[in-house]
């Protein structure tokens, strides 16, 4: 690989890294596994960059290549990723005004994000993130339409999840 090329790539990953962390903390809980995860989509990002051809913009890429590589290693595994409990992480302020409402419901979406399947789970990830239904469609590689569908019908199984 070129140096031009290799200068490219890491300024190019350094910008745009969060979303790779985004991703990881997307399918794992645990930071070794988080950080497993982060270097095996950077080496696969590292593989794929010689053939990136800036049809899509760099962001868009990166999104697809790091959901296909948690996806794939998440099913290889065929088993849970080890996690830790929220319980374990989280910390109340101990302020007597302190609302933790917002805290459980945001425990509670997510409870119910990670009981959907992975193809629906980065469907969510990247409507969170702000995508429009174009790079949502670009990045998994579905349709512009069927990207509409699903997430419709994702809104309705997690308000089906969250209020049985």
């Amino acid at each position: 690989m070129s140096k031009e090329l290799e200068h490219s790539f890491i300024t190019q990953l350094q910008a745009n890294q969060n979303i790779v962390h985004k991703i990881c903390r997307l399918y794992t809980n645990g930071a070794d596994a988080h950080n497993d995860l982060f270097q095996e989509i950077t080496i696969q990002l590292w593989k794929a960059f010689p053939k990136f051809r800036g049809e899509s913009k760099f962001s868009t890429w990166m999104y697809r290549v790091g959901l296909n590589t948690a996806i794939t290693l998440y099913r290889k595994s065929k088993r849970t990723i080890d996690t830790q409990d929220f319980e374990t992480v989280s910390f109340k302020i101990s302020a007597e005004d302190y609302d933790n409402t917002v805290e459980e419901q945001l425990k509670l979406m997510y409870d119910a994000v990670k009981q959907l399947n992975d193809i629906d789970k980065a469907l969510v990830f990247l409507y969170l993130e702000d995508k429009n239904y174009k790079e949502i469609a670009e990045t998994l590689g579905i349709s512009e339409v069927n990207s509409r569908v699903k997430m419709n019908r994702i809104k309705e199984k997690l308000r089906t999840i969250l209020n049985p």
